[in-house]
């Protein structure tokens, strides 16, 4: 039961932010936090496809950016951001990794529990997101390690099946992106901020995934 004041707490969050930021408000924010933000597809609420995309029979709907140039276009330039967004204004915001931040993606359950644990310890977890059934903790970016293994890309694009010690944990880092707050999910839930970023530096990614860890043995 560890993780259910915080899932309560989801929700009101969830709920909150819908009512209260617009997807241009959000990527003004990240702007001025120097995190690059770029034009996401949305989900379609009527018609016969899921996706606000030309593609059809989309593999991840509402979930993936709009051009297929995003790593070039993402910026924090706030009058491209405007532009784009006075556009499409039910655009979902897209984040890529591995410039400012890395971003480990883990099942919901996992991600609440290493977060209960880090609050009792006092250990600071940086910004947090809930994404559907992920939770995505916001870390410093390692840049380019010399093990290229080390890295992957999105769940759109390819992607581990398993991975031994860890399996469930996505290490979003170079050439990925992750859909960010207030995006809106298929499902018609948005994806929200538990710990929403304050400026501070970000965690040290080793740190954050040796609490995730515990979770995965």
């Amino acid at each position: 039961m560890v993780g259910a004041p915080l899932a309560r707490r989801m929700k009101r969050r969830g709920r909150a932010a819908k009512r209260s930021r617009t997807p241009l408000d959000s990527v003004l924010e990240y702007a001025r936090l120097g995190w690059a933000s770029c034009p996401g597809a949305h989900p379609l609420r009527e018609g016969g496809r899921a996706c606000s995309c030309d593609r059809l029979g989309c593999p991840d709907p509402g979930a993936h950016p709009l051009s297929p140039a995003w790593q070039m276009q993402a910026t924090t330039d706030t009058a491209q951001l405007t532009r784009w967004w006075e556009l499409e204004p039910e655009a979902n915001v897209i984040l890529p990794t591995g410039r400012v931040f890395d971003v480990f993606d883990v099942p919901l359950e996992a991600g609440l529990s290493a977060m209960a644990r880090m609050d009792a310890s006092g250990s600071l977890t940086g910004p947090v997101a809930a994404n559907g059934d992920r939770v995505l903790f916001y870390v410093a970016t390692r840049g380019n390690p010399d093990d290229e293994d080390e890295w992957w890309s999105c769940s759109l694009d390819c992607g581990p099946e398993t991975i031994d010690s860890m399996p469930g944990l996505r290490w979003h880092c170079r050439d990925s992106y992750v859909l960010a707050p207030p995006s809106t999910l298929p499902s018609g839930q948005p994806v929200s901020w538990l710990r929403p970023p304050d400026g501070r530096p970000l965690p040290d990614p080793v740190r954050v995934l040796d609490w995730l860890a515990d979770d995965f043995e």
